[in-house]
């Protein structure tokens, strides 16, 4: 009988406007999963790949952890900045050196901005008023 040990990961949360994102970091090399479809497939472009290798290029780690990560809510640009910071923070749990690094590159710093609620009066938008009458 082979006894399998479990799979020790660092839990970490990232959000953005309404997207969230919890990963699990494994060490060693592996497959990166986002909602069990392959990181590149879910996020296809070379943009989108460059944004999600920033942790693991500014640490210089980059074949030495995986993740899976289970992202809800926003929109495909959100998920992807609420998963940058939710990698930065999983970095950082794991090896506190990486701290200095990551926050130097901006990665750990949470961008709070939300969409504004629609306000009562104001014809559907945030902002918009009513157009008032000409004469």
């Amino acid at each position: 009988m082979v006894k399998k040990t479990p799979n020790i990961y660092i839990y970490a949360i990232g959000r953005r406007k309404s997207a969230v994102a919890t990963i699990k970091l494994y060490k060693g090399k592996g497959e990166s999963l986002v909602n069990d479809l392959v990181a590149d497939k879910y996020f296809p472009g070379s943009t989108l790949k460059i944004n999600l290798d920033k942790p693991f290029s500014t640490t210089k780690t980059m074949d030495k952890y995986h993740f899976t990560a289970k992202i809800s809510g926003g929109g495909k640009n959100g998920q992807l900045e609420a998963l940058v910071l939710a990698v930065a923070r999983a970095l950082k749990k794991d090896e506190a050196d990486f701290g200095p690094l990551l926050r130097a590159a901006g990665l750990l710093t949470v961008d709070s901005r939300v969409r504004e609620r629609r306000m009562v009066g104001t014809g559907g938008k945030a902002r918009r008023q009513k157009q008032s009458p000409k004469r």
